[in-house]
C-alpha cells in the first residue's frame, strides 16, 4: 500500500505542472491582455489611460517578458503561496478571494455532503425495489433533476419564493452581514439562506449519483456469487452489504476526484443567478478581462483540488477494493 501512495504522489507533480502550462497558454490564448483592454474601454468611454502607471505595472509583474519568462515568474510565485496581483480589484489576488473562497467551500462542501446523504439511499433503495413504483417515482424524479438545468430551477425558486411567500432567496446571508465580521448571527443568517442554493446545485448530481449507483448495484446483484449466496439463506441485507453493495461503490467513490470542482463551476451560472458572494461570478469577470493572475491562480487551485480529489478517492478505492493495488503493483 505504501508503494501505491508513492505512485500516486509522484504522478501528481508532473501532472500539476502539465496543467498549469496549458491554464497559462489557454489564459494567453485571446489577443492582447488586460491592460490592452483596459485601455480600450477607457478610449471608448472618451477617457486617456495613465500610460507611465500602466507600463510601470508591465515591468513590475513582468508582461514585458517573454512568454516563457512569465510563465515562471506566475508559476514560482504560486510555489511561495504568492497568487499574484489582481489588476480589476487593484489588490493582490490573495485579499480578492479570501472571503469568498472560504464562502465557496461551504457550499461545495455542503452541496457534496447533501448529494450523498439523498443519492446513496435512493440509489440502494431503487436497485433493491427494480421496477416497482418506488423504483418508477425515483426514476422519474432523476431523469427530471438530470433534464433541469441548475440555472433554470434557480430562476424557478426565486420567483415563486418572491410571488409566492414575498422574500427574497438570493444571496447567503442577510443584507446587514455583507462584508461585516463572522459572528454568531452571521453564521445563522448563513445557515437559514444555505439550503436553497445547495439544493439547486446539488440537483444534477444527485440525479446522476443515483442512476449510476443503481445501475451499478443492480450489475453485481445479478452476478452468480450473489445468487449463490442467497441460495445458502442467508439474510438478505447481509447479502447486500458483504459484496455487492462494496463493488458497486467504486464508481460512487471515483467521482470524488471530479464532484468538488464540478459543483464550483457548475455554480457560476447558479451565483450570478442567485447573487452568491462567491468566486463564480469574480471567475467570470476575470476571464472576461482578462485578468491573468486572479483567473489562473483560481484556475490552477481548482486543478489542485481536482488532482487531491483523484489521490483521495485512489486511495479509498485502494482500500475497498484490493484488486486495484494488486493491478498497479503489476504494472509497475
Amino acid at each position: 500500500m505504501l508503494g501505491y501512495i508513492v505512485h500516486r504522489i509522484l504522478i501528481m507533480i508532473p501532472t500539476l505542472i502539465i496543467i498549469s502550462i496549458a491554464i497559462f497558454t489557454i489564459i494567453h490564448l485571446p489577443p492582447g491582455d488586460f491592460f490592452s483592454t483596459y485601455i480600450a474601454q477607457l478610449q471608448s468611454s472618451g477617457e486617456h489611460a495613465n500610460m507611465a502607471k500602466i507600463a510601470y505595472l508591465k515591468a513590475e509583474y513582468g508582461f514585458d517578458l517573454p512568454l516563457w519568462k512569465q510563465y515562471l515568474y506566475w508559476a514560482g510565485n504560486l510555489l511561495r503561496g504568492d497568487m499574484g496581483y489582481s489588476f480589476l480589484y487593484d489588490m493582490p489576488v490573495n485579499k480578492v478571494v479570501g472571503d469568498r473562497l472560504l464562502l465557496t467551500f461551504i457550499v461545495s462542501f455542503t452541496t457534496i455532503l447533501f448529494t450523498y446523504i439523498v443519492a446513496f439511499p435512493i440509489g440502494v433503495y431503487s436497485a433493491t425495489h427494480q421496477y416497482r413504483l418506488g423504483d418508477y417515482l425515483l426514476t422519474f424524479l432523476g431523469f427530471l433533476g438530470l433534464a433541469t438545468p441548475s440555472f433554470l430551477l434557480a430562476l424557478v425558486l426565486v420567483y415563486f419564493a418572491h410571488v409566492w411567500f414575498g422574500i427574497s432567496v438570493g444571496g447567503l446571508m442577510d443584507p446587514r452581514y455583507v462584508n461585516q465580521p463572522w459572528t454568531m448571527g452571521k453564521v445563522g443568517s448563513m445557515l437559514a439562506h444555505i439550503w436553497i442554493p445547495v439544493i439547486v446545485i446539488g440537483t444534477a448530481g444527485t440525479a446522476s449519483m443515483i442512476r449510476r449507483l443503481r445501475a451499478n448495484l443492480l450489475d453485481e446483484l445479478q452476478k452468480q456469487y450473489v445468487v449463490t449466496a442467497r441460495a445458502k439463506g442467508l439474510h438478505p441485507l447481509k447479502v447486500l452489504l458483504k459484496y455487492p453493495l462494496r463493488m458497486a461503490l467504486n464508481p460512487f467513490i471515483s467521482d470524488i476526484g471530479s464532484l468538488l470542482p464540478q459543483v464550483i463551476s457548475g455554480a457560476v451560472i447558479v451565483s450570478v443567478v442567485m447573487s452568491l458572494p462567491t468566486t463564480g461570478p469574480m471567475l467570470l469577470d476575470a476571464l472576461r478581462s482578462q485578468d491573468m493572475y486572479l483567473a489562473g491562480s483560481f484556475l490552477m487551485f481548482m486543478s489542485f483540488l481536482t488532482v487531491i480529489g483523484v489521490f483521495i478517492s485512489d486511495l479509498a478505492l485502494a482500500t475497498l477494493d484490493p484488486r486495484i493495488r494488486l493491478q498497479s503493483g503489476r504494472q509497475q
